[in-house]
């Protein structure tokens, strides 16, 4: 279980500085399920006075007379199990007022899975924040609340409009692992089957763990998406706890994975309505499952925008295991192996930019520029035939302040020619319509390796990554060229 800890050593700070506050602390941790967060609560409260109780969907009733039983055996008090609490109210009113209730240390009361309580009873943010106006805010208390119901908690917990809206001292939404990390579960494998890895599962722990790296890469996915297997259904179950609608948010990402990546193609694909997909569409971006991409150059009401499943392990099993699910349930994973091998090469360049795009917002990658956005990049060529007027760019970089320009090159290859690549990087630029006459122009290629690395192009700086650089920022976890 240790390695469930993994690169959360921020989370633990951020919990370890309320905790030692000498004011009552009132935390709000979510975050997708399998991430750890139920872990990373059970790690900070070790040692510490601590009540921890899970959520259950079955009423107020039920769950108040569980949590009732876990304040009786904190208070080592068998006569307070016997009370008949009629609401939260009077529960917590009757903890904190016990004799064996201390004041003298600060007592942590984490409710996990919380988001239970809402769908059981839609008063229970109103209920809570009553509950910490009137009683624990008074008291030396740490007052955590945990769920895995991203949408739930963000639109009634944490948003504007809930009523607990200002009371807490502390959130954050719960990533998954970063990249750099993954040696720490997979310590057998090169940085190329580490990538590999990633494009299937992701930074989540849960799933990491299910990886074996004294296994062959593709030995782990046959396992892991055979019938019955963990990842098999995963996806599925995940739609189900999560929304409501669960085939429509499904028919929605099978639409992009299929690629039907604007409003109107996915509208046609799953003949909902327009604004019922725009809805679902904004879920799935809350959740982070999706990204909405316009080109970075332009503003937010360019109305060309695409959708893409930037999920990693959604986009794998949209792609891979959903469309072989008959083969799958008929147990031939080793066809649908090799069947995945010949499409696998395209999938993970497209995932390679995605990861490419992580690490430089996380400041792994060229954190020596500055720059206030990032993103993808495309447009018309005037004067250009159709099927010939359009260009792409897998990654721009932006700095509005110093009118800095970078331009990223992607390619999942061995043995490239960074110049024959910033050639066609620079030709593309010549479309780029952004502060055209005095911007600064550099590029940046990230391959698996070069059979030609090159500095300057046309007095222009270029930067250079390989999987060895890579390797490098992992064990050292900072950027090679900083």
């Amino acid at each position: 279980m240790i390695q469930q800890f993994v690169d959360r050593e921020k989370e633990l700070k951020i919990l370890e500085k309320t905790y030692s506050s000498e004011s009552p602390g009132f935390v709000i941790i979510y975050g997708r399920r399998r991430i750890g967060k139920s872990e990373l609560i059970l790690k900070f409260i070790e040692g510490k006075e601590a009540i921890y109780y899970v959520c259950s969907t079955e009423g107020d009733r039920a769950n108040i007379e569980e949590l009732k039983n876990n304040f009786s055996e904190f208070l080592m008090d068998n006569n307070f199990a016997s009370i008949k609490f009629e609401n939260w109210h009077s529960l917590f009113s009757s903890l904190v007022s016990h004799k064996n209730f201390s004041r003298k240390r600060k007592i942590i009361i984490v409710l996990d899975e919380f988001p239970y309580l809402i769908i059981s009873n839609p008063n229970i943010p109103s209920i809570f924040q009553k509950i910490w106006d009137n009683i624990l805010r008074k008291e030396n208390v740490m007052f955590i609340l945990c769920g895995s119901y991203i949408s739930i908690m963000e639109r009634k917990v944490i948003s504007k409009k809930s009523p607990l809206y200002g009371r807490r001292t502390g959130s954050f939404l719960l990533d998954p692992i970063d990249f750099i990390n993954l040696k720490k579960f997979l310590p057998n494998y090169s940085v190329e089957d580490l990538i590999k890895s990633w494009s299937v599962v992701g930074g989540v722990p849960a799933y990491l763990l299910k990886f074996n790296s004294k296994l062959d890469f593709w030995e782990n996915v046959k396992n892991n998406i055979a019938k019955g297997s963990y990842l098999y259904e995963e996806a599925e179950i995940l739609l189900k706890d999560e929304f409501r609608e669960p085939k429509n948010y499904k028919l929605i990402l099978k639409a992009i994975s299929f690629g039907y990546r604007t409003l109107g193609k996915i509208c046609n694909f799953t003949y909902l309505d327009k604004s019922m997909v725009s809805k679902y569409l904004e879920i799935l971006k809350e959740v982070k499952i999706i990204q909405e991409r316009i080109p970075v150059t332009e503003t937010k009401r360019f109305k060309g925008r695409l959708y893409e499943i930037v999920d990693p392990y959604f986009n794998f099993w949209f792609k891979f295991v959903y469309p072989n699910k008959i083969d799958l349930e008929a147990h031939r994973e080793d066809i649908i192996i090799e069947n995945i091998k010949q499409e696998f090469q395209s999938y993970i360049g497209k995932m390679f930019e995605v990861l490419i795009e992580n690490l430089i917002r996380k400041r792994y990658l060229l954190n020596e520029l500055s720059f206030t956005k990032i993103g993808k990049q495309w447009g018309k060529i005037p004067n250009k035939p159709k099927g010939e007027n359009t260009y792409e760019i897998d990654l721009v970089s932006l700095n509005e302040k110093t009118k800095e320009i970078l331009f990223i090159e992607c390619k999942w290859k061995n043995r490239v020619n960074a110049e024959k690549i910033c050639k066609e990087l620079a030709e593309k630029a010549e479309y780029v319509e952004w502060n055209n006459e005095d911007r600064k122009e550099s590029f940046a290629i990230f391959a698996k390796s070069f059979r030609k690395r090159i500095k300057k192009f046309e007095g222009k700086k270029v930067y250079c990554f390989d999987l060895k650089d890579l390797e490098r920022i992992m064990k050292y976890k900072k950027d090679y060229f900083s």
